[in-house]
């Protein structure tokens, strides 16, 4: 017998607007590149970082090697998302977060999904308490979730440890996978009422929540969300930059 095709709803704008407020979130969880803003600004920070002369050429050729043998499949998720942090170790805190506050200004701000950011609002002015989960590194995604309202003692991002000011190459976390949904957990949110998230990376956290809401979703969450009866919900921007960061990354953080 042939295996029936399983259609996922694409809501509107207005019907998943409407779908989140009914959910009546006192929590909600964002996953946050291809969620709140178009692309990897994980990678793209990386490669930046890169071009700028942040670290060393030892360290740069390493890193560059690495991913590449995680593109063929070799360096698993969590290993490519945790040498991504790693790869900073030796220089001071401080210059990273201007980096990124100077690298998510440049090439991620104009990326943002307006109707995000404003469901955030929306949300954040209901008195809603908004987290982040994202496997990029912490410095980015706090420049990034500031303008939702979302503040540092609420992210749960790829992370080191920070002594005097100097990064290390200890690994605090780096949420992906189940590793997402277990970060949530060890905060006391082993049941968030909303979450949203656009990756397969992003469904054990999906999973938990009481309202799941996918979104710009990759075709392996879409598929997922087929089986699981979820529908999704597309950003207008989404589509033209999906296309153009097509081919940057196969990860979504």
């Amino acid at each position: 017998m042939a295996a029936t095709h399983i259609e996922v709803k694409r809501w509107t704008e207005e019907e998943f607007e409407r779908l989140v407020l009914d959910c009546k979130p006192r929590v909600a969880v964002f996953d946050c590149d291809g969620t709140l803003w178009g692309g990897d600004a994980g990678y793209g920070f990386m490669a930046w970082t890169l071009e700028q002369g942040l670290v060393s050429r030892s360290t740069s050729d390493w890193i560059d090697n690495r991913y590449r043998e995680y593109r063929a499949g070799h360096v698993s998720e969590v290993t490519m998302c945790a040498e991504m942090v790693q790869m900073y170790a030796g220089l001071r805190e401080a210059e990273l977060r201007a980096a990124a506050a100077r690298y998510f200004d440049e090439y991620v701000r104009g990326r943002v999904f307006a109707e995000m950011a404003a469901l955030a609002a929306k949300l954040r002015k209901s008195g809603v308490e908004l987290w982040a989960v994202s496997s990029t590194n912490r410095w980015v995604i706090a420049e990034g979730v500031r303008d939702f309202g979302i503040g540092e003692e609420r992210i749960l991002a790829a992370e080191v440890r920070v002594q005097e000011g100097l990064i290390t190459s200890e690994i605090v976390d780096v949420p992906t996978d189940g590793a997402k949904a277990d970060a949530l957990r060890r905060v006391g949110l082993t049941q968030p009422d909303a979450v949203f998230g656009n990756s397969v990376h992003d469904l054990a956290m999906l999973e938990l929540a009481r309202c799941a809401f996918p979104v710009n979703p990759s075709p392996a969450l879409l598929e997922a969300a087929a089986k699981k009866g979820w529908g999704y919900f597309r950003p207008d921007a989404a589509e033209g930059v999906n296309a153009a960061v097509a081919g940057e990354t196969n990860s979504a953080h």
